[in-house]
């Protein structure tokens, strides 16, 4: 009888265990990805099927779970950095600058989020940059400081929190090399400037 009872428990521990396994691994495919599924560019990583017809069921449920709405990825990429160039998190605790270069002929779009991938609310109303409204540099670059604090220039407000960056990029080149797994422009480095 104690033979029947140890192996009760040890097929409901399988059970569990393997419910727990499954579900677990689903969750991180879905929220992280894989290399089957992501490609990863220094801090950038983006989902490389997402809005296309044949994506993967993981892609998929990464872009029903997240609420987004891609455009075909074979004209725009949404490339997501939750750290700086070096590795570090990003955190409001931090500012940050972001320089965008090499994107000549792209349009592209810059904003942060908190990570749970809400609009972090400010004072100033200001969510984005874009290549259309970033003030540049004299070589041509536009740098954008993520800050808690008020800065001159591209100053993009943090709150509170960890930060996660969406950097959007419009362009067909660009998209069919991320595609092919091909070598791609430089995306944006992000560089810690100092932390309170």
């Amino acid at each position: 009888m104690r033979q029947f009872g140890n192996l009760i428990v040890n097929l409901l521990a399988i059970v569990v265990l393997g419910i727990g396994g499954g579900l677990g691994s689903a969750w991180y495919m879905v929220e992280a990805g894989s290399r089957l599924t992501t490609r990863s560019f220094g801090p950038w990583t983006t989902w490389i099927a997402a809005g296309r017809p044949d994506a993967d069921p993981y892609t998929r449920a990464h872009t029903a779970r997240n609420g987004l709405l891609p455009i075909a990825s074979t004209l725009e990429l949404s490339f997501y950095a939750k750290t700086d160039s070096d590795g570090g998190q990003l955190q409001s605790a931090c500012d940050y600058a972001v320089t965008v270069e090499g994107l000549d002929g792209a349009w592209w779009d810059l904003a942060a989020f908190d990570r749970r991938g809400g609009v972090i609310p400010n004072g100033a109303d200001r969510f984005t940059f874009s290549s259309d409204t970033a003030m540049r540099e004299p070589d041509g670059r536009a740098v954008i400081v993520l800050a808690r604090d008020a800065r001159p220039g591209n100053w993009l407000p943090v709150g509170a929190g960890k930060v996660t960056l969406a950097l959007t990029i419009q362009d067909a080149v660009l998209a069919a090399a991320v595609y092919a797994a091909g070598p791609i422009k430089p995306l944006p480095t992000i560089r810690k400037l100092g932390c309170r």
